[in-house]
């Protein structure tokens, strides 16, 4: 709440200088985009943000001010942090955030069903390692669906990239286990989080190799109240696919029964290649039940939204190469296009499990494709990695920047002061072509901001 107190009449300078000073330490933004690293770097940096036109009432917007999800992530920073003060108006477009310090310890929260828990999960992995105390955090909710990243992803990707910035002398382990899967609509999942908490990142971090290729893939394939064989048939389909392109390919399945498995039916992959030099590129796709909206539309039309290759892919195939590579493009009606974009993101319709197989194996191939140390998914993680590194050279090799790593590099600028210098990489017409391939196409480079964790007590 604000609070105005008179300043006295012998000295309104001062008092002017002041509230100036106090204004122009607050950071603001328009939009509810990028909320979440917003909150977090504004955590990080210890400064208050204002964010203002938060989905304002206008024609775009059935339902203006904050959505559900993005108020319960706020109530977990608060759960997180102490002497957090958050601010919210009348309407829920605009807030005023003030962060506390980071405290750690042991935390439950229930994530509502409208966004999976890694929406939750994936901002505090930059957090978790600056809190006072090692962090023990239970979530409750979506385990899985198309819309964030899944817990699986989270497990096998993210949290080797954070590994590669800690301290080896830590003594709280880093990991994250899933102990109940949870389908939409109804959820009931839930995961445990543990990360210890450090003085400060590892210094001079590099991830500029991503090696001769390939190595091995390995995935994951679960099914919660529901018949095992469906997970049986995206193994099949994603092997089928994966294995013309590298032979050494596993996937398993992982079945869950009783109150393990949730509230609802679905099955999904998730997919992890590893290079010869450790990294990682991951993929991952998840079956639910299509909306209503979605179903309104398809009912009143006899198109039914299938998966196909673009005409660059279908050019190869009609000429008898190999087309593993190549991304699967969703056609959808054309009501679906032009009028429900945001609502429908992410909605997929699978005829069958092996349409779910192969979509995820083609993500897979695309995401190898692009190249770089880091996937896309991760892309954000890594950069702000770096800004938080002591004072010393980092690199790190992308494929492609994607809009979202843009914004966030613009977010580092704004609240740490880290500018980082955007290189292309150069052709090596000596060298193989998977190896040119995995090269990636952009290097960004960064001093880092020295962070230093206030919060924990020196031992």
């Amino acid at each position: 709440m604000t609070a105005r107190v008179s300043a006295p009449a012998s000295a309104p300078s001062s008092a002017s200088a002041s509230s100036a000073k106090a204004s122009a330490r607050i950071l603001r933004f328009v939009g509810h985009r990028h909320l979440r690293v917003r909150l977090v770097l504004a955590v990080l940096a210890r400064r208050p943000v204002r964010i203002d036109a938060i989905r304002p009432p206008d024609a775009d917007h059935a339902h203006p001010g904050l959505a559900d999800y993005e108020v319960s992530f706020l109530r977990l920073l608060e759960k997180l942090t102490n002497g957090s003060v958050l601010e919210i108006s009348y309407t829920g477009t605009s807030l005023l955030f003030r962060p506390g310090i980071i405290t750690g310890g042991r935390i439950s929260h229930d994530c509502p069903n409208s966004r999976a828990i890694g929406y939750f999960l994936e901002p505090i992995l930059a957090l978790a390692p600056f809190c006072k105390s090692p962090l023990a955090l239970t979530l409750n909710g979506i385990t899985n669906d198309n819309i964030d990243v899944c817990v699986d992803t989270l497990r096998t990707v993210s949290l080797p990239l954070l590994r590669k910035f800690l301290p080896e002398n830590t003594t709280t382990p880093l990991e994250l286990k899933i102990t109940k899967r949870g389908a939409p609509p109804l959820g009931g999942g839930q995961i445990v989080f543990e990360c210890p908490c450090v003085k400060s990142l590892r210094a001079a971090t590099l991830l500029m190799d991503p090696g001769l290729g390939v190595r091995r893939i390995r995935g994951i394939a679960y099914a919660t109240r529901i018949s095992p064989q469906m997970a049986n048939r995206v193994v099949d389909a994603a092997r089928g696919l994966l294995s013309r392109y590298i032979p050494d390919v596993y996937l398993y399945t992982d079945v869950y029964k009783g109150a393990e498995s949730g509230k609802s039916p679905g099955y999904g992959v998730s997919l992890v290649a590893e290079t010869t030099t450790s990294c990682l590129y991951s993929a991952e796709c998840a079956y639910q039940v299509r909306k209503k909206s979605v179903n309104d539309i398809v009912n009143g039309s006899d198109e039914v939204p299938e998966f196909s290759l673009d005409e660059e892919a279908s050019s190869v195939a009609k000429e008898g190469s190999s087309v593993v590579s190549q991304a699967a493009v969703q056609d959808t009606s054309s009501a679906t296009q032009e009028g429900l974009l945001n609502h429908l993101e992410n909605d997929y319709c699978f005829p069958t499990p092996e349409d779910l197989g192969i979509r995820a194996a083609r993500l897979l191939l695309t995401e190898i494709r692009s190249g770089g140390c880091v996937d896309t998914s991760t892309q954000w993680l890594a950069i702000l990695l770096l800004a938080l590194s002591p004072e010393d050279v980092g690199k790190v090799r992308v494929g492609a920047l994607s809009s979202y790593s843009v914004q966030v590099l613009r977010d580092v600028r704004d609240f740490l002061g880290v500018v980082f210098k955007i290189g292309e990489e150069k052709s090596h017409s000596d060298e193989n072509e998977l190896s040119v391939s995995l090269r990636g196409g952009v290097v960004l480079t960064c001093v880092g901001s020295g962070y230093v964790n206030v919060n924990k007590n020196v031992t």
